[in-house]
């Protein structure tokens, strides 16, 4: 059945090229955040690379940085997904709209790209800060925005034509093999205007792999859950929670497997609990003050918010209750869309689609941020998908 979301808030979540607000930097924060390690391949490390996707329409691409001790980064190479990028009708500087539209596989060393344009994914090898192009494969649906993979299976989100999902294996020769049953329709409502507040934001297998999350934004104001056989096959149907008045769009998870998702409308950090069902249970609401918070990565005990309206990341300390203490607001480029953070915790990077550059931080114990440098990346303005290692 569609779903039809409350169209009242749909102005406050235009996320548009702003001025920047008045910002301030992240003050220490106390020592008892939770712990939450992380793991990358061969190729983390201090001066590993960070991959940048540009969602160029007229041929899409992967700009490779080396990242230097301090941070730094030092572009290294361009290499074309053999896909062209998209924009979602009344999008600005987030023109999938969507969080990782560009994902590493540490298992396998390879780097998925969706071609929002061509309605493909595209398989890179991972040597280093070199790519090898591997694959250029159907994504099962229209409009890809978001990929994701947990050991040999490969889910994509597709966000036009109601939204879908589409599911693959990854072979012993590192292509994929798209299942035909792992195909689901989500039935959302994605052709109000505008757009792209209104398609599914993201895909991402729990950390233990047993499900499927998906935030659907304004087209059914819910977070839906997938369960998944042992073979990898997902649910007939997801178990839906409505978050009425609310955009749920980007989300990670903390150290116990907690979500944590961003509400655009609002403009705040919910945590929830997700129930083996695939119920979730709402622990926490962390507003920002900021204006479009659409995407949060994290690092450690800490988490980071984008603010595409303020050019400004929003910095929070979990509490070992799970909820989320605000560090304040950090100034960024402008239009403040997806980021990245090492694996080591030291560094987040975060594209900055209203001119297209990738703004670079260290992160400090205390979860302060201290600028480390920006780089314009070609052809990028607009463009979402970012990868640190």
């Amino acid at each position: 059945m569609k779903r039809v979301p409350t169209l009242s808030h749909t102005a406050k979540t235009a996320v548009a090229v702003a001025a920047s607000m008045a910002a301030f930097a992240i003050p220490a924060a106390s020592a008892n955040a939770s712990p939450a390690p992380r793991t990358g391949g061969s190729e983390a490390g201090p001066r590993g690379p960070v991959f940048v996707q540009t969602d160029n329409t007229a041929g899409n691409e992967i700009v490779a940085y080396r990242r230097a001790t301090d941070g730094s980064l030092d572009q290294q190479g361009t290499f074309p997904t053999g896909g062209n990028g998209g924009i979602l009708d009344g999008s600005v500087v987030d023109h999938l709209a969507s969080q990782h539209s560009l994902t590493y596989d540490c298992d396998h060393h390879l780097l998925f790209a969706v071609n929002a344009g061509s309605n493909t994914v595209t398989v890179f090898s991972v040597d280093g800060d070199r790519l090898h192009r591997e694959q250029v494969i159907t994504s099962g649906g229209n409009f890809p925005v978001s990929v994701t993979v947990h050991k040999d299976r490969v889910y994509v989100l597709n966000a036009r034509d109601g939204g879908s999902i589409q599911g693959y294996r990854i072979a012993k020769d590192k292509r994929l093999q798209r299942v035909a049953g792992w195909n689901r329709k989500l039935h959302l409502d994605t052709t109000t205007a505008p757009e792209f507040t209104h398609t599914p934001a993201q895909v991402s297998f729990t950390p233990d792999g047993t499900q499927l999350v998906v935030t659907t934004k304004l087209g059914g104001s819910s977070i839906e859950v997938f369960g998944l056989s042992p073979a990898g096959a997902p649910a007939a149907h997801p178990t839906v929670t409505t978050e009425e008045g609310k955009q749920p769009f980007g989300f990670t998870f903390d150290g116990q497997g907690r979500l944590v998702i961003t509400d655009g409308v609002n403009n705040s950090v919910l945590t929830f609990r997700l129930q083996r069902d695939g119920r979730i249970v709402q622990l926490d609401d962390a507003p920002t003050g900021q204006q479009a918070t659409c995407w949060v990565v994290r690092a450690g005990g800490h988490f980071y918010a984008s603010n595409a309206g303020s050019n400004t990341l929003s910095g929070f300390r979990q509490t070992r209750r799970a909820s989320l203490e605000p560090l304040g607001n950090t100034p960024t480029g402008t239009g403040t869309v997806d980021a990245a953070v090492t694996p080591d915790d030291h560094f987040l990077y975060v594209q900055t689609g209203g001119v297209g550059a990738v703004d670079a931080f260290r992160i400090g114990a205390d979860g302060s941020l201290t600028p480390a440098g920006t780089v314009t990346v070609p052809n990028a303005v607009g463009g979402e998908g970012i990868v640190a290692l």
